[in-house]
């Protein structure tokens, strides 16, 4: 799956979004709830300054007494009231914005982290492909951009729309009590006005997605900028990652332009249109006083009304046009969800037996793109205990064929049999709990020796973590460190060198205590003191294990069981050193002459 392919086909979809939605704002329900009943008294009292006008116009300014219940109460009485009981509205209004506020940014935020920690469940048994395809940025954008919009932006949009409605609505019945002559003049103005939002939900789509895609590319430059900081330096290549940036910015830049230039006209259409029915309420509510039908008070009442009417109108608008972002962010959200790895469980499966015949290829074949094979009818049998070297040159297949055992990718044709049984019977969990592995640049995480070690196993006791770092070669690291295994790593463990951190992984993998380690290439970066000291861990890691070895340095191999040579896809030879050396124009033999001569050209230096 390609992410940056995404099409989010079900964008407009609204019901079934809102369904799939749901089960992470119901076990929030109450509080929601509570946040949009909140959200119709602070609408409402959006009305009471325009409602309030009428009587002090006509009782106040024209010095009238009035009737309340059958009781007259003079004028004087309302000019001292009323201003104090619009402050103390306009002090309620604001406690129940502060609420509302409040009960919107705890469910939003609730809503989103139930929904990260589902799609990030997700990441982690995303298979090895998943990761070939996809950027570091494009996969941080999708997993943690869109949930923030689709997840969080819901609650408070809903909320910003239940007050703009319930904000026009009140000031409509004020509208409608002052002159509903007017009002319904005042009402079709602002329903024409309203129109043009509807018409731009597919370009919301069309550069939503685009803009996921850019904010994927820069994030993938930052994290190539950071990881590759010392090759930019040697390299002299600031400029080149400079330029990079900029574009993607650019691109950004005129996506979002692009929007706005379709976009944003709608505001000062809905501007104008209001102005053309502010104009005519003047026009003919000037008549309406003239004709006594009206009074002065009555009508700016109703302009007022009128005017701050147009605030909630175009909130509504701009609130239902973020709704459409939020429905496409949704939409992609969902798409991740129902997007199932290429590598799972299937069913029936069988418990991995205890070894006792060993591994066997039965003609194997393997391609990462359609008609491109990589591995080509591989076939081969491993016996327990036994130590299967694996050589060839640069993209022969090598490491393919060993990332085949776990299964991070399934054979295109053929199969891997376990005493007989495929592994593609096996859960995967069982099946990897039964294998270690020892990279050539392995990860180390952001924490202690002691944390990295255990991470394989983290029920070992404290011997078990002895015994490892003993015959990993690692004690002797750990106690010229201040805060021995406790000695905290920086990101990727680079506070430590190459060797060292090869004996962390080393130990990781010895602490496992699996039958099968499989070493891809695990001292090919090092140099010869390192490499021997880290060759030393690794022979207490083989020992009583089935071993797969693939070594760039022929001489750490020779005393393997058995040599595969993998070439350009094909197992073209088979044996031991001995018996490949013995080969007159072999694959193999012509291999070891030239590291050979290279390493004896290298020495008479």
């Amino acid at each position: 799956m390609k992410l940056k392919n995404t099409q989010a086909t079900t964008s407009f979809d609204y019901i079934w979004l809102l369904k799939r939605i749901f089960p992470y704002i119901k076990p929030f329900w109450g509080r929601v709830i509570l946040g949009f009943l909140v959200a119709i008294p602070v609408g409402l009292l959006d009305g009471v300054v325009s409602f309030a006008l009428k009587p002090y116009m006509d009782y106040v300014v024209g010095k009238q007494n009035f009737v309340l219940f059958g009781h007259e109460i003079s004028y004087t009485v309302l000019t001292f009231s009323m201003p104090f009981l619009i402050i103390f509205f306009a002090g309620f209004q604001g406690c129940l914005r502060y609420l509302n506020s409040y009960l919107t940014d705890w469910t939003s935020l609730k809503i989103t982290n139930a929904v990260k920690i589902d799609l990030f469940k997700k990441l982690v048994f995303m298979d090895t492909s998943f990761f070939d395809e996809n950027s570091s940025g494009i996969i941080i954008s999708r997993y943690l951009s869109d949930p923030d919009t689709a997840s969080k932006g819901i609650v408070e949009q809903i909320k910003t729309f239940i007050i703009s409605l319930f904000g026009a609505m009140s000031l409509i019945v004020v509208m409608l009590y002052s002159s509903w002559k007017l009002a319904v003049v005042g009402i079709i103005v602002l329903t024409i006005a309203f129109l043009p939002v509807l018409l731009i939900r597919k370009k919301i789509k069309s550069v939503s997605n685009k803009n996921t895609v850019i904010s994927g590319d820069i994030t993938t430059t930052m994290n190539e900028t950071y990881s590759g900081n010392k090759v930019i330096t040697a390299y002299n290549i600031q400029e080149r990652q400079e330029n990079q940036f900029i574009k993607a910015i650019h691109d950004s830049f005129n996506v979002s332009i692009s929007l706005t230039k379709r976009v944003g006209w709608m505001s000062p259409l809905m501007y104008l249109i209001a102005s053309c029915g502010i104009a005519f309420v003047l026009f003919y509510g000037t008549k309406l006083i003239y004709d006594g039908s009206m009074t002065a008070g009555a009508f700016a009442s109703f302009v007022t009304s009128l005017l701050l009417l147009y605030k909630p109108v175009k909130t509504l608008g701009n609130t239902l046009t973020y709704i459409q972002t939020i429905f496409v962010a949704m939409g992609r959200v969902f798409e991740l969800f129902d997007y199932l790895p290429l590598i799972q469980n299937k069913n029936g499966t069988v418990r991995v037996p205890k070894l006792t015949k060993g591994i066997k290829f039965n003609d194997v074949s393997f391609e990462y793109n359609q008609n491109e094979p990589v591995l080509k009818h591989i076939s081969f049998e491993v016996k327990v205990g036994e130590t299967i070297a694996i050589v060839g040159n640069s993209g022969g297949g090598k490491s393919t064929l060993v990332n085949l055992i776990p299964r991070f990718y399934d054979v295109k044709e053929g199969a891997i049999l376990f005493d007989d049984i495929d592994i593609r019977d096996f859960k995967l969990n069982e099946l990897r709990d039964n294998i270690s592995f020892v990279f050539q640049d392995n990860f180390l995480f952001t924490g202690t020796i002691k944390e990295n070690i255990l991470l394989a196993s983290p029920n070992a006791s404290e011997d078990d973590l002895k015994t490892v770092l003993k015959a990993s070669h690692l004690d002797e690291v750990v106690q010229n460190l201040e805060d021995g295994v406790n000695t905290i790593l920086g990101e990727r463990g680079l506070t430590l060198s190459g060797g060292q951190r090869q004996r962390v992984a080393i130990a990781r993998a010895m602490i496992r205590n699996t039958p099968i380690v499989i070493l891809d290439e695990a001292t090919s970066a090092l140099d010869n003191e390192s490499e021997a000291v880290v060759q030393k861990a690794l022979d207490n890691l083989m020992k009583n294990k089935t071993v797969f070895v693939i070594a760039h340095r022929l001489s750490t191999i020779k005393n393997a069981d058995r040599i595969l040579v993998i070439n350009n896809g094909c197992l073209v030879e088979s044996g031991t050193h001995e018996e490949l050396i013995k080969i007159e124009n072999g694959q193999y033999k012509h291999l070891y002459e030239l590291q050979f001569k290279s390493n004896s050209e290298v020495a008479a230096k």
